[in-house]
């Protein structure tokens, strides 16, 4: 399993642009790629304009490949580059230290 965790700072008059762009992301990223077992999408309670994201994947590739290379990954892309203010965008890779205790785990 592969875990995104990823921060966002949105520019305070592009807010709605970015829900709309990134709720059409993560709903297309589950519903599209059978590689993406979650994908959560948080407001920060200190700062409304501060997003963080909660992305679990099969594998690295799954992300790397699959991901990155999808269609509506692209127009989240061009939408992140108009709504998140610049130097905003934070990800940080890892992977889960208890796998089997994940929901999302697959089961064999």
């Amino acid at each position: 399993m592969y875990t995104v965790i990823v921060t966002l700072d949105v520019i305070p008059e592009r807010l709605g642009e970015f829900l709309d762009a990134i709720r059409a992301n993560a709903h297309a990223t589950l519903r599209d790629e059978p590689g993406c077992l979650r994908f959560d999408v948080h407001r920060s309670a200190e700062d409304p304009h501060r997003f963080l994201l909660y992305e679990i994947y099969r594998d690295q590739k799954a992300f790397e490949v699959e991901h990155r290379s999808a269609p509506h990954y692209a127009t989240w892309r061009k939408a992140a580059a108009r709504c998140v203010r610049p130097g905003g965008h934070v990800n940080i890779f890892g992977s889960p230290v208890f796998p089997s205790d994940i929901p999302e785990t697959p089961r064999i």
